[in-house]
């Protein structure tokens, strides 16, 4: 139940595609992506969700997911074991907005299996233990990889996710290094990303610079590198991004 009909979220755009990432790729998804973030990666494709956004009251939020899902709830070929489409909270950062919260508990007691994308900088003990959290440990190459918060590890269930996103040998050898660290294997599923280029139209003057010196790893140098060092990891690439434009919102 809802803290309070008056509780509020600033939100990007609410929209229908496939899961383009995660065990779940491939997918119908409803992406809820929140406005805000407190990171500025290298590579981060959603620049525009650090400002732009509207305020939207939580029940307005929850209408809305459950208009643009309607078409997969009411199907005549739904059943109790093909409960689709999944939701998921991006950004931006959505933990950066405490009535996150909320919103996700209420999808949860909705029936929908709900994804958080999370940087892996916020606390996410508070997080309802139903949703999958697929978080970050931010790569040299971001230049945000100081602030990875270590102590989400042990918050982490077998139903959660670890993601690297990978453009550099450095980032590689960094995420191998963590793997063996914190034995992550053990934790939860693991994911290798491999960073796609940015189109000229998502570039931001206000994302980090690649620290210097680092070497480019291109996807098939990542995949070779995977095989050859056996790591028990899921390469993936953004599904979204081979499908539709690089650059095209609301996929």
């Amino acid at each position: 139940m809802l803290a309070s009909m008056s509780d509020t979220l600033v939100v990007n755009e609410i929209y229908m595609s496939l899961q383009g990432e995660s065990t779940f790729a491939g997918l119908p998804c409803v992406f809820v992506r929140l406005t805000a973030c407190n990171l500025r990666c290298s590579y981060c494709d959603t620049a525009y969700a650090f400002t732009e956004g509207k305020k939207q009251p939580l029940t307005e939020i929850i209408a809305e997911v459950r208009r643009v899902a309607g078409s997969f709830r009411n199907s005549a070929l739904r059943t109790p074991h093909s409960a689709l489409p999944l939701v998921e909270l991006t950004g931006g950062e959505p933990l950066l907005q405490p009535n996150a919260l909320p919103l996700m508990r209420a999808l949860c007691d909705d029936g929908f299996t709900v994804l958080l994308e999370t940087s892996g900088a916020l606390d996410i003990s508070q997080v309802d233990p139903r949703v999958r959290r697929i978080m970050d440990l931010k790569c040299p190459s971001s230049g945000e990889v100081a602030r990875n918060r270590f102590e989400n590890l042990p918050h982490l269930k077998p139903t959660d996710e670890i993601k690297f996103v990978i453009g550099t040998r450095e980032d590689y050898e960094w995420a191998k290094e963590q793997i063996a660290r914190h034995q992550l294997d053990a934790i939860c599923p693991l994911l290798f990303s491999w960073v796609a280029p940015l189109q000229p139209e998502q570039q931001d003057k206000s994302l980090k610079k690649i620290p210097g010196g680092q070497t480019p790893l291109t996807r098939l140098e990542l995949v070779e590198q995977i095989i050859a060092d056996a790591l028990p990891v899921r390469f993936q690439l953004q599904m979204h991004k081979v499908i539709w434009a690089p650059e095209q919102r609301g996929v």
